[in-house]
């Protein structure tokens, strides 16, 4: 069931009425409802893997208060180091079995040893990375004596698989996302209408933006013998905008969703496309995961608070992992190892945390330097997402000695121009207004409020008829593969 489907649509407002009017006077009502809802959401896309969703639940749980029950040291490290390594064993086989099978029997192969890898015909279930770390989180907390072990086993069921984050995110904390479930939640007209201003913006960048770009990211990339150099770097863009509008849509969809039932999610986003370094890049794009390795990885590590060789090592553990996290390919290992150079200056010149404000706030323009360090870091992330668009090495290789090619500087030659210029006029109009409301935890928040009402709903009428316009495609989210 994706979000920009019919099956969505029709999905929400039942289970929001029936939230709001018939389980109104109880939380615990209200969280059996979601649960219920949440569990036949994720049946929608294959119910034989809702019964790994409800193991693994079942094992965190479990595992949680026997870790808080006894005060024997190994043992609460056994219940830890059983529930991390059944979980992660999981996401190992279907994630990642095939790939490490293959990639042996290639490296016995090259040794002129003849080997045949054995792999499985199992797909990946949806939503597999997201609620184990849900998971994992949650047990390390308790450990850490970070947080209380939940006892309510549909409390916690809830904060491993509510609906708009279960199979794309974000990546919740029990201490952020627990408390709100063990308190009655009444239903707050402002914040409702906040929600859908958050899912119609959302919409916008999937449909509209994510969506259209999608089109000539796919083609260009798909056949990048038979384009120039310059339509090749139009590729490029392409998917640096398709990623973050699919993406951070499906974000701002999840937490507009999530709001409807009083109910608030860490932000994911905060604009990283205007981002003056990679380490404010880091800050600001898929915050979840992002402060997870950080919290749970590098800290563990020594963060940077060791020496130098340690801290680059730190550096580089993080962004492999975070890459291979991704998938099991050597192109998102590749994408996590150039983040992990770009991040490096910035580490050893003590400059990582230099940006930590909003690009020229209180200001309509951007300096001449904030302007230049956006545009490094952008180029910087587009040139990456190149790896992580290809399908091999191969393919990244020769997509990029392609691109950079004498014919990088001839005008480009991809079909249909004129609606390839729409997509990026759009997509212009697009980050302006995100410009415009960068300031505010997503674009439209505050825009329009002091307007007079026609002309305030004019800008909704525009967004809503601009999505029914380029609706149509139920393209799946990006993420979902992950």
């Amino acid at each position: 069931m994706l979000f920009n489907s019919i099956q969505f649509a029709l999905f929400l407002p039942v289970v929001f009425i029936l939230y709001w009017f018939l389980a109104r006077n109880s939380y615990r009502q209200q969280n059996i409802l979601l649960l219920a809802a949440s569990y036949f959401f994720y049946s929608c896309w294959d119910w034989r893997f809702l019964f790994l969703l409800l193991f693994s639940t079942l094992l965190d749980y479990a595992a949680g208060l026997q870790i808080a029950a006894t005060d024997n040291h190994k043992l609460k490290k056994t219940w830890l180091w059983l529930s991390i390594g059944i979980n992660l064993g999981f996401l190992g086989v279907f994630k990642y079995y095939n790939f490490f099978a293959q990639s042996f029997t290639q490296l016995l192969n090259g040794f002129g040893l003849e080997a045949h890898a054995t792999t499985l015909g199992i797909i990946l279930p949806v939503g597999i990375s997201f609620y184990t770390f849900h998971g994992l989180s949650y047990i390390i907390d308790v450990y850490k004596d970070r947080i209380k072990p939940e006892c309510n086993f549909i409390d916690y069921s809830l904060f491993v698989s509510f609906f708009p984050l279960l199979v794309a995110g974000p990546i919740e904390r029990a201490t952020h996302l627990l408390p709100q479930l063990k308190q009655k939640r009444t239903f707050n007209l402002d914040q409702a209408k906040d929600g859908l201003r958050q899912i119609l913006w959302g919409l916008f960048k999937k449909v509209v933006i994510a969506d259209m770009c999608a089109e000539y990211a796919n083609l260009i990339f798909d056949h990048y013998d038979d384009y120039s150099g310059s339509s090749l770097f139009l590729g490029m863009l392409f998917f640096t905008f398709q990623i973050y509008g699919d993406f951070s849509g499906y974000t701002d969809i999840a937490l507009g969703t999530a709001r409807l039932f009083g109910i608030d999610l860490l932000r994911n986003f905060a604009y990283p496309y205007f981002s003056r370094d990679i380490a404010e890049f880091w800050r600001r794009w898929h915050i979840s995961l992002s402060s997870w390795f950080r919290d749970y990885v590098y800290i563990p590590l020594g963060g940077s608070r060791v020496g130098t060789l340690k801290k680059v090592r730190n550096i580089f553990v993080i962004f492999l992992l975070s890459g291979f996290w991704h998938g099991a390919k050597f192109t998102f290992i590749v994408w996590g190892l150039l983040h992990a150079l770009y991040f490096l200056p910035l580490l050893l010149t003590n400059n990582n945390r230099k940006n930590l404000d909003i690009v020229a706030a209180g200001r309509l323009l951007p300096s001449v330097k904030e302007l230049v360090g956006m545009l490094t870091t952008f180029m910087l992330v587009g040139f990456a997402w190149i790896f992580f668009r290809a399908e091999s090495m191969a393919h990244a290789y020769g997509y990029v000695g392609r691109m950079l090619s004498k014919s990088l500087f001839t005008a480009p030659d991809i079909p249909t121009k004129k609606i390839a210029v729409l997509t990026l006029v759009l997509t212009g109009i697009f980050f302006f207004v995100e410009w415009l409301g960068r300031e505010n935890q997503y674009a439209i928040q505050k825009m329009g409020q002091t307007w007079k009402r026609p002309v305030r709903w004019a800008l909704y009428y525009a967004i809503i008829i601009a999505i029914c316009l380029f609706a149509g495609k139920d393209e799946q989210f990006i993420y979902f593969q992950f």
